[in-house]
């Protein structure tokens, strides 16, 4: 089942960001197989990144929770919040 997990950081957190990227990204390579699709939200400028946004294949919630608690930009408490909802691809039909 896919999972959207949508995040957005805290006001005034950019340093948090810069300080666990590569953490998160390391994070992230240890669990590619279950990334359909990720990357940053942007500021209105594209310049800034002000959440995230993953679109991620577990099992079930629970296992999509537990992921996301384990994300190092939420151990280090970059978000201001987590949303977490299943999601359908339907374009482009896979074939």
């Amino acid at each position: 089942m896919h999972f959207v997990i949508h995040c957005l950081d805290k006001a005034d957190h950019a340093h948090v960001r810069a300080e666990n990227r590569p953490a998160h990204v390391e994070y992230l390579k240890a669990h590619a197989d279950k990334i359909v699709a990720a990357g940053p939200l942007l500021s209105d400028d594209g310049e800034g990144m002000i959440g995230s946004t993953l679109i991620m294949a577990f099992s079930d919630r629970t296992e999509a929770e537990s992921w996301a608690a384990g994300d190092p930009y939420a151990k280090a408490g970059l978000f201001q919040s987590v949303d977490i909802r299943p999601w359908k691809k339907v374009f482009p039909a896979d074939g």
